[in-house]
């Protein structure tokens, strides 16, 4: 049995990916014929030793992922950038490729939406049967997600209230999806955006996409989780969906695994930019959980719906949301600022330590913060109202990005 790690003694990291079509960038349900390539069957998982690839609900997503807890994220670009161009070599001669950022740009998920149809199938069409994941927020929506553990209740606690704490600003960061339906929606983070009304045939499901306060595995399973299967019950008579998983929060508790997932981060542009993210989040996370601007008590006694109204803020408006003061002190600021301000703020304060060994990491997590997230950029190279033509340029411009393993400019 492995040993149950402490607390940033392992990250478990995924990055999803939405398979197109090399020539027009239409969603291609290939995930499949992937797999089938490398492995002869058509199975649900890869193990390629370091990382290992995945199928996801709908066929034309695919995820990368460390196989194992990794401990140390130093370096982990290189190694996800290979898998990248691996997956790029199989995918060619079927006229495909991966795209990045978090949303398909023109996608019609009503009627290109290819549920998986192979192992685990189950579950996904007990999900389908539910909520119709015909629709952008099942269908169309890849992000990052990263595990951090946690051994016992006390380690529990400390990470559940930093998670917390920092899960509203993560979009000034992470946005990558501007565009829906071909359209410019004036949102930075449209993927969370839709995410947050997917599962509103049974709103517990998701809640406030902010976990709400509780702070021992007892209270969580008790409190949180069984609500939400109590409320799926009806249907889902055979309780296939009765797992941890189905909570759908922006951050959540993996019990069987002894780790809090965050899954409010859109995709990047590449590899280097999401692991520069994550490495300023797990920073962030390590100073709160070490009392470094406030007591823990401080963070337990954040208000859900004070959390939620700066989360619902970046995802509209990124880094020029506003904090309050209240909110800003637990980073160590006495004043309000702009999510913007608040960023730059941290990175100044923790970039000597977190990026010491790591240049360019550190200088990517500067970019982002000076530059604008993803959905900034995008947005300031197209116009108003972008024709396919002008959506064509860019997001190819992006998938070269991916490719070669650059920042989109």
């Amino acid at each position: 049995m492995a040993r149950i790690l402490h607390l940033f003694e392992g990250y478990g990291i995924e990055l999803e990916y939405m398979i197109v079509n090399l020539t027009t960038l239409n969603v291609k349900p290939l995930a499949d014929a992937l797999i089938k390539h490398v492995e002869g069957v058509v199975v649900s998982e890869i193990n390629n030793g370091t990382m290992s690839w995945c199928n996801e609900l709908v066929s034309h997503v695919i995820e990368i992922k460390t196989s194992n807890p990794e401990k140390t994220m130093l370096g982990l670009e290189v190694e996800f950038q290979q898998n990248v161009q691996k997956i790029n070599g199989i995918l060619a001669p079927m006229g495909a490729t991966l795209m990045p950022t978090a949303m398909h740009p023109w996608m019609n998920p009503f009627t290109e939406t290819r549920i998986w149809e192979h192992e685990y199938n189950a579950i996904y069409e007990a999900f389908d049967s539910i909520f119709d994941c015909r629709g952008h927020g099942w269908a169309n929506l890849q992000s990052t997600h990263i595990n951090l553990p946690y051994n016992g209740d006390d380690e529990f606690g400390k990470l559940h209230a930093a998670i917390r704490a920092v899960l509203p600003i993560l979009p000034a960061l992470s946005a990558s999806s501007p565009v829906m339906d071909g359209k410019l929606t004036g949102t930075l983070d449209n993927r969370l955006k839709v995410y947050r009304s997917n599962a509103r045939r049974v709103p517990s499901v998701s809640g406030k996409v902010i976990p709400e306060a509780y702070f021992t595995e007892k209270d969580y399973q008790e409190k949180l989780l069984q609500p939400i299967y109590d409320d799926i019950a009806e249907y889902d008579p055979e309780g296939i969906l009765q797992d941890e998983w189905l909570n759908a929060r922006g951050a959540i508790a993996r019990f069987d695994r002894n780790a809090i997932e965050i899954r409010v981060l859109d995709i990047q542009e590449c590899p280097a930019a999401d692991l520069a993210i994550l490495k300023l989040i797990v920073a962030t996370i390590k100073a709160l959980v070490a009392s470094r601007w406030v007591k823990i008590k401080s963070l337990e006694s954040l208000d859900i719906d004070a959390l939620n109204e700066i989360l619902m803020e970046t995802t509209e408006k990124g880094g020029n949301a506003k904090v309050s003061e209240e909110f800003a002190s637990c980073f160590g600021l006495n004043s309000s600022v702009t999510v913007h301000q608040l960023w730059q703020h941290i990175f100044d304060v923790l970039s000597a330590e977190t990026f010491k060994n790591d240049d360019e990491s550190g200088k990517i997590a500067q970019f982002i913060i000076k530059e604008g997230n993803l959905s900034q950029r995008i947005t300031k190279r197209l116009s108003g109202k972008p024709s396919k033509t002008e959506l064509l340029s860019v997001y190819r411009e992006l998938i070269g990005c991916l490719a070669a393993g650059k920042m989109f400019a």
